[in-house]
């Protein structure tokens, strides 16, 4: 699915989770606002970018080891890994 030198963790995503919701699960919870949204791809949670003020897609990482991520955006379709910050089309 990822593109050719994409890491393992891209490699490993099959069928990439779309956004259930567009909007970040986090911010809904404290009444906070967000800039875009990020898709984790190993558990389907939503959640901000780190263009957003509680970056709550790259917290969620490292709190939770879930490496991938896709944009949640409208007509975007890629994929970003933050342990080896790769990035992949699909």
């Amino acid at each position: 699915m990822a593109a050719d030198g994409a890491c393992a963790h891209i490699e490993s995503v099959t069928d990439v989770k779309k956004a259930k919701r567009r909007e970040c699960e986090e911010c809904v919870k404290i009444g906070s606002s967000w800039v875009h949204l990020r898709t984790c791809q190993t558990c389907g949670g939503t959640r901000c970018c780190d263009s957003s003020p509680n970056r709550h897609a790259s917290k969620h990482a490292r709190a939770s080891s879930h490496p991938v991520i896709c944009s949640a955006e409208p007509g975007e379709r890629w994929l970003y890994c933050y342990p080896h910050d790769a990035m992949a089309e699909y």
